[in-house]
């Protein structure tokens, strides 16, 4: 009996690593690979793992006894600062200085590092303003891209505040940043003001889920990657409407 509940404690651990590393965008290889490691640095004899595009089964073995368990994993958003954490658990469990109770204490304290809202609008704007700057623009269009990628992400957070579909937060901030940006455009301010446009929506490449995917399919997760890839598709897609929205109100043709 002692064993049993030993084992239901180390599964219910295993299976939320996995939920953690899931959530904050880890890659499935890297979330297996976890997984299973802590479940055996913890006395399991076998830990099996089955990853879906949102949900998380976990299968653990000892002494002829079989476990199974499985969580829906919501997003929430990538951090890598959680999963770097995870993997330092896993770690230390593996070297013998954690036992169940106290990585399981541990995980449950983990919370995402988040950045002040004012510089993370500060940095993006200017990451966008550099691009810009790069592809040639003067400073009259780096001052419109920082302006417009500024309120871009600005509205990016609130509407992400608000939580609203990932989808709609896409297409909308998209639309108020090329509303923005078109200013340049309109009223030809700077040399070359087209170059506002495509730099200040730079933010919303969903770079990350992207290559999670490729990943994901190079691996053998084919599911799993497929699922990434199609919501990448999507944001891209959601984008794409905002900007064209935009441009079709202002009645601007092109860049």
């Amino acid at each position: 009996m002692q064993d049993r509940i030993s084992q239901r404690q180390v599964s219910r651990l295993v299976i939320q690593t996995g939920q953690l590393l899931m959530q904050h965008g880890a890659e499935s290889a890297l979330i297996e690979t976890l997984t299973r490691r802590i479940g055996l640095a913890l006395g399991m004899d076998a830990v099996e793992v089955s990853l879906a595009n949102d949900a998380l089964i976990v299968t653990t073995l000892q002494q002829g006894h079989c476990l199974t368990t499985t969580r829906r994993c919501p997003d929430k958003g990538i951090n890598m600062q959680m999963v770097s954490e995870v993997q330092r658990i896993c770690i230390l469990a593996e070297k013998q200085l954690l036992d169940c109770r106290t990585a399981a204490h541990r995980l449950g304290r983990l919370k995402p590092l988040r950045y002040p809202r004012p510089l993370v609008i500060l940095m993006v704007g200017l990451s966008c303003a550099s691009f810009a700057r790069l592809a040639g623009a003067d400073w009259p269009v780096f001052a419109l891209t920082l302006i417009a990628s500024s309120c871009g992400i600005w509205v990016r957070q609130e509407l992400a505040l608000r939580h609203f579909n990932p989808l709609l937060n896409f297409a909308g901030t998209a639309f108020i940043t090329t509303l923005i940006s078109c200013q340049g455009l309109l009223h030809q301010w700077g040399a070359q003001p087209f170059l506002a446009v495509p730099s200040s929506v730079l933010m919303l490449v969903p770079g990350f889920p992207l290559i999670n995917a490729a990943a994901d399919m190079v691996k053998g997760y084919i599911n799993t990657g497929l699922a990434r890839w199609t919501m990448a598709t999507l944001l891209t897609l959601a984008t794409s409407i905002g900007i064209i929205s935009a441009m079709n109100l202002l009645g601007v043709r092109g860049w």
